[in-house]
């Protein structure tokens, strides 16, 4: 059986640019369907929807959800609010606005039924982040979230930190002249480069100055500058924005992480905890960052992170 299949639709168009989304269609059923919206990862500067998981989008399909795996744009020529959050949460409008029923309802196989009740958000690091900011700051948030290692708590002092073991990937005579080249790409990228989840073959190209830039940033500690240089983190830090009302989350995370340390995914669930969130933590034994590019369907790692879609199912069962 190979890679399950998709097609593209388009749910936004800005400056005659489209943004596109794979969706992913379950075997054809005459049920009410959930819909999950599955965002890559890549520090917000890299990657692409191709690069999800699609062991975890199987996963999904086998529950009987349609899977929406969004491109968005890309930083820094945009920052993380103006671009891929808010690109984010207008797929979501889109989902919602029954534009999704609209696209799915033409497709032959159907029907296709969208149970608007309960779309879900999941996403890995970055693409985790991503998925937190469809439960807040949106007119309607998500029914559920299942963040794995997604980055938040921006005020810690981990994000100005040097990251010697990337400083160490990088070649010698990287200019600035050369990785700001990101800056007058037009139209702004919603693909670049390698995904830092591994998926695309071989490692960095640093030649590419997207992903030159994008890894001296993380090499530098200079990650959030870079994304965020207006530094208003109550409109983009999850942990500033949980409260009684945030959707039910998971939260994945490997023990091991050195890029996106399990200590700021402690504290979102510390919060999640206070303000009375349904919400479980799983921590990933021996595990990096990007460990959902790696692990193999039944290892205990896959088993473990299998608990976030499980959270998610139990949530239109009323669990």
């Amino acid at each position: 059986m190979g890679p399950p299949s998709s097609f593209r639709a388009v749910y936004k168009m800005i400056d005659d640019q489209e943004i596109d989304v794979d969706v992913y269609l379950p075997q054809p059923q005459a049920i009410a369907t959930n819909g999950v919206i599955n965002i890559h990862g890549g520090a917000f500067m890299l990657g692409s929807s191709d690069m999800v998981n699609k062991d975890q989008v199987q996963d999904c399909l086998d529950r009987g959800w349609i899977v929406l795996a969004p491109n968005h744009r890309l930083c820094p020529q945009v920052d993380l609010y103006d671009g891929p959050m808010r690109d984010c949460r207008d797929l979501l409008n889109w989902v919602y606005s029954g534009d999704l029923q609209d696209v799915v309802s033409s497709i032959p196989d159907g029907p296709y039924p969208l149970d608007l009740d309960h779309v879900f958000a999941f996403g890995t690091s970055s693409g985790g982040t991503l998925a937190l900011s469809l439960g807040f700051g949106v007119p309607q948030p998500v029914a559920g979230i299942f963040d794995m290692y997604g980055p938040c708590n921006f005020s810690n002092a981990f994000w100005t930190t040097e990251l010697p073991q990337v400083a160490a990937k990088l070649p010698p005579g990287l200019t600035e002249k050369f990785i700001n080249q990101v800056y007058t790409e037009k139209p702004v990228p919603t693909r670049g480069g390698v995904s830092l989840e591994g998926q695309a073959p071989g490692a960095p190209n640093f030649s590419d100055p997207r992903q030159a830039f994008a890894f001296t940033q993380i090499a530098r500690g200079t990650v959030l500058k870079a994304i965020y240089p207006k530094g208003d983190l109550d409109r983009i830090d999850p942990v500033r924005n949980i409260s009684a009302s945030f959707p039910p989350t998971l939260i994945v995370h490997g023990t091991e992480d050195d890029m996106v340390p399990i200590s700021l995914s402690r504290d979102l669930y510390r919060e999640l905890q206070k303000c009375g969130v349904k919400c479980g933590m799983e921590e990933v034994p021996e595990e990096g960052h990007t460990f959902a590019a790696k692990m193999k369907v039944g290892s205990r790692t896959w088993e473990l992170q299998r608990r976030g879609f499980d959270f998610l199912e139990g949530l239109v069962r009323g669990k």
